[in-house]
This record gives C-alpha cells, sequence and structure tokens, in this order.
C-alpha cells in the first residue's frame, strides 16, 4: 500500500480474567492505510471480536488491555495514542473519526427508539445542528443504504433483517468517519442480501474514501471485498498478506483448511474439507505452535516451538514449515 497509514496497531494484548487470565489477543500488530479495506478472518474463538474491542476502546471487564498501542493519526493533527486517551476526547473521536458495525444489527439498534431518532443522537452530538436537519440527514443516510428516507420515522422491529443490517452501515457513516471496524456485519442475512449490503459498502466505500476493518469466519468473502487479510488462531496472527495471495497462494495449514472449508465459485470444482478438531482452549493452550494438534503437516517441533510471524514481500507467516528452524522455544 502507498497510502498514508491511518492506524498503526503494535503489540496489542488483551487478557480475560485476574487470578488464571486467558490471553484473548496475542501480541498483534498491523497497520491500516487511507482507503483500505484490511479483513480479519477466523473461526470463533480466534480472538477477532476481542481485536475490534480493543482496538475502538470498547473492551469491558474482565478484559483488559495488557500491552500495545494503537495510534490513530488523523488528517490533520498530530497522532492520538486510542488507548491512552481519556473517556472525553474518545467520545469526541468515536462516531465521528471511528465508526463501528457491530455483529447483530438485531440489538445494535435500541428497539424502543425509531431508527432515525438514533441517526438524529449521533449527528447532533457530533455536529452543531437542529433536529429538523438533524432528521433530513437521517432520511438520507438511509436512502444512500437502499431504504426509503421515509422509513426513518419506523422502529427496528418494522424493518426486516437486512434492512436493519443496512440502517447500522448507515448510522457508521453518519459523521463521515475515517475508518470503520465491522464485525461480521453480515452473519445474520442471507447469501443474496450479503450480496446487496457488501456491493452497496463498496460503492460507499469508493464514494467516500473510508478505510474498513472487516471481521468476518467467512475467507471467501473477503477475497471477494479485502485489500488485504490477517488471519487470526488462538488469539494470534498466522498468515496476512494481500487478498487474492493468500487465498491463491496460502502458506500456513490453518489457512489453507479455511479456504478448502468452502466451495469454490471459480475455476476448477475443489473437494471441500472440513477442519478436524476445534479450537483451542485459552485457558490451556497446547505447547508450540497452538494449531499443531489439528494440523494434518505438523512435523517435529510444531509441538516444542512457536513461531514468529515472519514477513518477505509483503506476505507474513507463522509456521515452521515456511520459516527457519532456529525458532524461540516456546
Amino acid at each position: 500500500m502507498t497510502a498514508d497509514p491511518i492506524l498503526d496497531v503494535a503489540g496489542l494484548t488483551v487478557e480475560y480474567g485476574t487470578d488464571r487470565p486467558s490471553r484473548a489477543v496475542d501480541d498483534i500488530s498491523f497497520r491500516l492505510h487511507r482507503g483500505e479495506i484490511l479483513g480479519v478472518a477466523g473461526e470463533s474463538g480466534s480472538g477477532k471480536s476481542t481485536l475490534m474491542t480493543a482496538v475502538t476502546r470498547l473492551e469491558r471487564p474482565p478484559a483488559r488491555i495488557v500491552a500495545g498501542s494503537v495510534r490513530y493519526h488523523p488528517r490533520d493533527g498530530e497522532p492520538v495514542d486510542l488507548l491512552g486517551a481519556p473517556n472525553r476526547q474518545l467520545r469526541e473521536l468515536r462516531w465521528d473519526r471511528l465508526a463501528v458495525v457491530f455483529q447483530s444489527a438485531m440489538t445494535a439498534l435500541n428497539p424502543v427508539m425509531r431508527v432515525g431518532a438514533q441517526f438524529v443522537d449521533v449527528l447532533r452530538a457530533h455536529r452543531r445542528i437542529g433536529r429538523k436537519e438533524a432528521w433530513q440527514r437521517a432520511a438520507e443516510l438511509l436512502e444512500m443504504v437502499g431504504i426509503p428516507g421515509d422509513r426513518a420515522r419506523n422502529y427496528p422491529h418494522e424493518f426486516s433483517g437486512g434492512m436493519r443490517q443496512r440502517a447500522a452501515i448507515a448510522l457508521a457513516l453518519a459523521c463521515d468517519p475515517e475508518i470503520i471496524v465491522m464485525d461480521e456485519p453480515t452473519t445474520a442475512v442471507d447469501v443474496v442480501m450479503q450480496r446487496q449490503i457488501l456491493g452497496r459498502l463498496q460503492e460507499l466505500q469508493a464514494q467516500f474514501g473510508f478505510a474498513i476493518v472487516f471481521i468476518t469466519h467467512d475467507l471467501s468473502l473477503l477475497v471477494e471485498l479485502a485489500d488485504r487479510i490477517m488471519i487470526m488462531y488462538a488469539g494470534r496472527v498466522v498468515e496476512t498478506g494481500a487478498a487474492a495471495t493468500i487465498y491463491r497462494d496460502p502458506l500456513h495449514p490453518y489457512t489453507l483448511g479455511l479456504r478448502d472449508s468452502s466451495p469454490s465459485l471459480h475455476g476448477r470444482p475443489r473437494t471441500v474439507r472440513a477442519i478436524g478438531g476445534s479450537a483451542p482452549d485459552l485457558w490451556d493452550l497446547p505447547k508450540g505452535c497452538a494449531f499443531h494438534p489439528r494440523c494434518p503437516r505438523r512435523t517435529d517441533g510444531c509441538d516444542t516451538v512457536r513461531p514468529p510471524l515472519l514477513t518477505v514481500g509483503g506476505h507474513g507467516t507463522a509456521c515452521l514449515l515456511t520459516g527457519p528452524a532456529t525458532q524461540e522455544q516456546s
């Protein structure tokens, strides 16, 4: 990427609990560039949603950020340390510069408020506009995602699932943010509506130029949507690279398993294979590579050595099969 960085995450580590903490996000670093779509993929329990809440400072006890930094680079002004920013500054940044689309639009929208009223709250908190103007803007935002503007007076239960999801995306766009973090925003809708939502999202992103962190368990979806992909397993990044490269030439056996667990929509048919076993218990991670008990390609050292993420030419992987044998012992 040649664009300027907008978000720098370095060594981010999040634990749950205090007496015997589990590490849900373990020493993760990445850079998000302006106008880029960064995909984050992995099974349930891999740490994707915890990463999202930590980056946006929405974590709640028993989650604790124990290490690392998250620096936001605004177009105007000095970089902002989001982990050290006071609550007042965070409130000013959220929705104005950094917005979130939560996993379930069913619960993200307040069921006892009209949909438009929730837009009005956001707009009046961050923009000096009157109530009438805010309602007009709410209608415009809904129309932007394909919902008639007069539906702003409806309650969330009067919307279909797809409409609620599109309304949540429109709400995130209310103040023209520079970054939008999306946590599995299409999980609750069918594939036809998913395609419509993602198509509209790409159009809006091309129009307004905001950067996206898109979190999902569906690797095949990210191949079509994202510029770069980051694969997570047991709280760590195990592979990262350009979307096309990750799909065409995955280096980590876990990434290969994710790819081959869904059917190919293009090219020659291939056998669909599930990844055997289940995600590890974060309170009792296996020694060495956390994936080795499930890995069909495990070799000597996989059960004792935890490989670091090594990057060559923009494609990085944490696997003994693709890295030097002289890795530090876990």
